[in-house]
This record gives C-alpha cells, sequence and structure tokens, in this order.
C-alpha cells in the first residue's frame, strides 16, 4: 500500500502545531518552511485537516493553522482518513470471475476469495494499529531537541 506523502506532512504539521499551541495560530508559509514544503501544495493537505475538525484554519493577516481538537483526541487513523478517505486501500474486482471462471457456478463465487479475505484482515490491522496512537503519543515520543529546535525556527524568522 502506498500512501501520499500528503499524510507524512500532514502529521509532522499536526505534531508541530501541537508543539507550537502558544504560538498558534500558524502561517502556511512558515509551516512549509519548517520543512522546506511548497506552500500551495502544503495548504492543500491541511485543508482537509481543517474540513474534518483536526485542525483549525484562521483568516486574515494574523492567521493560519492551530490544532482544532487535543492531542489526545487526534488518532493518526484520523489524520489518514481525513487526507485520503475512508476507502479500502484493497478493491476486489472478483477477477476469478472472468475468463475460466466465466462458466464457474455462482456457489463457487458466494464467499470472498482467500486473497480478499487477507487483504481485509491485514487492513484492519492497519487500521487498528493507526487508531490506537495518537498525536499525543508521537508527541510522547519525539525527542525533546527536535521540538526546542522548531520553535527557535519558527520563532525567530530569517
Amino acid at each position: 500500500m502506498r500512501m501520499s506523502e500528503g499524510i507524512e506532512w500532514g502529521l509532522h504539521c499536526c505534531l508541530v502545531l501541537a508543539w507550537l499551541d502558544d504560538l498558534a495560530p500558524i502561517p502556511v508559509g512558515r509551516l512549509a518552511e519548517v520543512f522546506d514544503l511548497p506552500p500551495e501544495y502544503l495548504k492543500k493537505q491541511l485543508q482537509p485537516l481543517a474540513k474534518s475538525g483536526i485542525l483549525r484554519s484562521e483568516a486574515g493577516a494574523r492567521g493560519g493553522y492551530r490544532l482544532g481538537r487535543a492531542p489526545e483526541s487526534v488518532t493518526l487513523m484520523d489524520v489518514v482518513t481525513a487526507i485520503e478517505g475512508s476507502a479500502d486501500p484493497f478493491q476486489c474486482a472478483e477477477i476469478r470471475q472472468r475468463g475460466a471462471g466465466s462458466s464457474a457456478a455462482a456457489k463457487e463465487f458466494a464467499r470472498p476469495c482467500g486473497i480478499a479475505r487477507a487483504m481485509r484482515k491485514a487492513e484492519l490491522a492497519w487500521r487498528r494499529e493507526l487508531a490506537g496512537q495518537t498525536l499525543a503519543d508521537l508527541l510522547a515520543s519525539s525527542p525533546p531537541a527536535a521540538r526546542h529546535r522548531i520553535r527557535r525556527f519558527v520563532e525567530n524568522p530569517a
């Protein structure tokens, strides 16, 4: 499974916004500078996070983004779903019913095949793992030096 780079960008921005909550809102341009990302593309990744309530967007000259919920209430799965959507990553097209399978009895296909069952089981495990980790967990496991470096960067524009 391949997720868009927007997932990484969104998660890192959520982490930075949690670290810098007392300085919020943080302009998207400044967030982009933290990671050397294109501001317009980063904005497109943050918009669905704001729409879902994970972030809050504030307009105006002093506007920007801040967390919309407490870090304890934002799971990694929340961020993935906001950016990528909730569709299952594996979409079974039932190709076993084509070609040589097109003449098989319908009862042969009454249950999903082993491939579809295995993929669903893996997807559920993946979703459970991401749903079981929050931004607060990331905050707790992040090196303090990274937090201080980011804070200095944002507080002291070049």
